[in-house]
């Protein structure tokens, strides 16, 4: 007997084959013995591609500082998150996380984390190091005393939020780490100082001591051969890397389909899966093509536009169509739910300013929840009391009889003995 399946007919489906798998579930009475014929209904809970977003917009939420129409406005921003997201990206830059030596807003980054966790989101803390937002009491200090401080901010956090946020950015950006020169910073000396290889290590080493089940990796914007020559030197080193990190902001436009995949390509060959850690596409007027620096574009006003939204919301839908076909790719993460307090004031978000989906995030929701979704499917056992699901990889949950079991379809097939109440 066939089960649920994400069918989308033609070529659309067979680009995320590899993202499907099969479980035999067989239905038993109290005495294991197989129910044939009997109801059962399946439906998916969660995938296991990682659909992520940044969770900055809900730190206030989530610690109850929001009263009125402001609290009310940032529960429908997260009903809206929740409904396709499945990761949060949560911040833990120094400068803004610890401002005032030895008071660092731990208490307040769990409830954050644990509001996001009860919700079924998993999470991901950015970043561990990094040569921007820190803070201001590291300047002026020996490099010997940034490094001991460095290591015990890894311990520290790393530490205090394992098994709650269990997925790191380890190091952020170290190809321009140790040149870096627009502000100073008391991390890009000692990048300077130890090298690119030794402070990669540092960051991996400590969080790996202090939680051996972390998912760690190494992220950068710079895709460049320069990143390829990093990753190269790391591991002939012997630094254990759990994932790479790949940047892709898109302010001055798509990249489209074959630039992007010929770089996930390049990464690829290392062998280790891939996040697209950071990406963004513009849903007003592009960025002018010669700003080097994204940074160095200041505008007093980028609003979003009809015409841009369009455009968005294909660009969005072939963004995450040509990554999840790519077998490498394990996560995307958008970065921005809402335009209100974008990065840049760059109108990238996938909910307007105001809390209505744009075009792209219907664009987004609808490959998620129909096209590589389960929907409740009432199955019926055959002879041997078995049912055969096929979907998405991911959690599954199958009701029998007015009682819930919880399953996973995964990569390779598997086999799940549901036992029916009696009835």
């Amino acid at each position: 007997m066939t089960g649920a399946t994400t069918s989308t007919g033609g070529s659309p489906q067979q680009a995320v084959a590899h993202r499907t798998g099969e479980t035999v579930l067989t239905v038993v009475d109290h005495h294991g013995t197989p129910l044939a014929d009997t109801e059962v209904t399946v439906e998916q809970t969660r995938h296991a591609f990682g659909f992520g977003n940044i969770g900055f917009d809900f730190l206030e939420l989530a610690n109850g500082e929001l009263t009125g129409s402001a609290a009310a406005a940032a529960e429908h921003l997260a009903d809206l998150y929740t409904d396709v997201f499945t990761t949060a990206t949560l911040p833990f830059y120094w400068g803004r996380f610890e401002p005032e030596r030895g008071r660092p807003d731990t208490a307040r980054l769990r409830r954050t984390a644990e509001w996001f966790r009860d919700r079924g989101v998993a999470l991901k803390g950015h970043p561990l190091v990094w040569h921007t937002v820190q803070p201001d009491w590291l300047l002026g200090l020996p490099l010997d005393e940034v490094e001991r401080l460095q290591r015990e901010r890894i311990r520290r956090e790393v530490g205090e939020f394992a098994g709650l946020v269990d997925t790191w950015d380890a190091i952020n950006e170290v190809v321009i780490m140790p040149v870096f020169d627009n502000g100073d910073n008391a991390i890009t000396p000692l990048a300077r100082a130890k090298g690119r290889i030794p402070t990669i290590r540092m960051a991996f080493e400590e969080a790996r001591a202090t939680n051996p089940h972390a998912t760690l990796l190494l992220n950068d914007f710079d895709l460049s051969s320069a990143y390829e020559c990093l990753i190269e030197g790391v591991l002939e080193a012997g630094v254990q890397i759990d994932a790479i990190g790949l940047q892709t902001h898109m302010h001055q436009g798509y990249w489209g389909e074959e630039t992007m995949l010929a770089m996930v390509d390049r990464f690829a060959r290392y062998g280790l899966p891939l996040h697209l850690t950071e990406t963004s596409l513009v849903s007003g007027d592009l960025m002018p093509a010669h700003i080097v620096d994204l940074n160095d574009h200041q505008v007093p006003s980028w609003p979003s536009t009809p015409e841009g939204e369009a455009r968005q919301a294909d660009e969005v839908e072939r963004h995450y169509r040509s990554l999840v076909g790519h077998p490498a790719v394990e996560s995307v993460t958008y970065w921005g739910i809402t335009d209100a307090g974008a990065w840049l004031g760059a109108p990238i978000g996938l909910v307007r300013a105001d809390g209505s989906p744009k075009p792209s995030y219907e664009a987004l929701r609808r490959l998620m929840k129909d096209e590589w979704w389960t929907a409740p499917t009432v199955l019926r056992t055959d002879e041997r009391g078995r049912v055969s699901v096929r979907g998405f990889r991911g959690e599954y949950r199958a009701d029998v009889r007015g009682a819930s079991t919880a399953f996973a379809v995964g990569r390779a097939p598997g086999q799940q003995e549901l036992v029916a109440p009696a009835g």
